[in-house]
């Protein structure tokens, strides 16, 4: 019978030998599962903390069948999810820190998880310090991050690490089967770089939108957009000209921001209804950082997509296709690289790639962006 840890580790084999080594030795007092999203750390730490907890059970049967709950009715799994953009400094307080210093409900042991460990404020992780250092025998705390790197090193350091690589193409296509046309899905999974959840936007309006701004900008450069032959239909009956493809890709960003801006206001608006205290100013500030993280997010995956076409062009034009991501236009990466110099292509894509790089030092996006299309032009016109 294969085991609820082996199943939530199915595609992650180095995770499922550190975790059953664990198991087998004795957990540790702190975790780190780090790795891309959707690449099955929160299932893996749901089967991790059914495991420890039904180590110490009376009933192990029973307490497993309980933590795999989700949510878990279990007193001693307590899981922490943000609430809004970021972790309340108060919940991590009083759900983990002061919490840990309970024993046990039940057995001998009690799991701390918290999703998206990332999103708690440097106050938070610094409050979280002594626990980490001090832990109780019977507690373990395991963290779960998309963003390694954000977390304080003096955290970092005292969790062991856990790595979860990106699942392979063909289990993020058999997740989002029946989403789109077989095609379709296949090129998501492809461009989503191992997570699903990339994927399934990617296949949603906004994802087939900001596609459809990424392939303009590489078709303003001297290869036809995938789009073209319907926008020059439509160009006949619209007197005003389309706007520059590098701001289509910045409008498609700043929508998706705005749109996360108002959807985290409405949240931390009922949350501050139901009785959890927020400032107005407090809202305001939280919701304006997870609208910028969202456009950031965006615009960044925009420009991945636009280095993803040139890299399709490439390889389609040295006799690869069978490596192209964008595998629901092959028909057009065919066409369009049939007199093109697959070197060119790939100076192109590192082009992007240092475009985004750039855009981390916080300049002009709009005058980074017009810069990179003038140097594709010189690239592939």
């Amino acid at each position: 019978m294969i085991s609820s840890l082996e199943q939530a580790t199915g595609h992650q084999g180095r995770a499922r030998v550190a975790l059953s080594a664990a198991l087998a030795g004795g957990p540790s007092h702190a975790y780190l599962f780090r790795g891309p999203r959707g690449a099955g750390k929160r299932a893996a730490a749901r089967a991790f903390a059914a495991e420890i907890l039904a180590a110490t059970a009376e009933d192990p049967e029973d307490t497993r069948r309980r933590a795999l709950l989700d949510p878990s009715p279990h007193p001693d799994l307590v899981w922490l999810t943000p609430r809004g953009a970021q972790h309340l400094v108060e919940e991590v307080r009083e759900r983990v820190i002061r919490a840990a210093a309970y024993r046990p409900f039940e057995g001998g042991s009690r799991v701390f998880v918290v999703e998206a460990a990332e999103a708690m404020r440097d106050e938070s992780q610094n409050a979280l310090l002594k626990t980490l250092e001090e832990p109780p025998a019977y507690a373990h705390l395991i963290l779960l991050s998309a963003e390694p790197e954000v977390l304080l090193e003096t955290v970092s350091s005292r969790c062991q690490p856990i790595d979860f690589v990106p699942l392979p193409p063909e289990a993020v296509e058999a997740e989002l089967a029946g989403t789109g046309s077989s095609a379709e899905v296949a090129a998501a999974a492809r461009l989503s770089a191992g997570d699903p959840v990339r994927a399934r936007f990617l296949l949603s309006e906004p994802g087939r939108a900001l596609r459809e701004a990424a392939s303009k900008l590489v078709g303003a450069v001297g290869v036809d957009s995938p789009d073209a032959q319907r926008d020059s239909v439509s160009a006949e009956s619209t007197p005003t000209a389309p706007p520059a493809p590098w701001l289509m890709l910045l409008r498609t960003a700043e929508t998706a921001g705005e749109d996360a801006e108002a959807a985290t206001r409405d949240v931390l608006d009922e949350e501050s209804k139901a009785g959890l205290k927020r400032t107005a100013r407090d809202i305001a500030e939280e919701s304006k950082r997870a609208g910028r993280r969202r456009r950031t997010e965006i615009l960044d995956l925009g420009l991945e997509l636009c280095a993803a076409w040139l890299r399709d062009l490439a390889a389609v034009a040295s006799g690869a296709e069978d490596v192209a991501f964008n595998r629901d236009r092959l028909d057009w990466l065919r066409e369009q690289a049939a007199n093109l110099d697959p070197t060119a292509a790939r100076r192109g894509a590192e082009a992007v790639q240092e475009t985004r790089r750039s855009l981390d030092l916080n300049v002009s996006e709009e005058l980074a962006l017009e810069a990179l299309v003038f140097r594709l032009e010189r690239y592939l016109s």
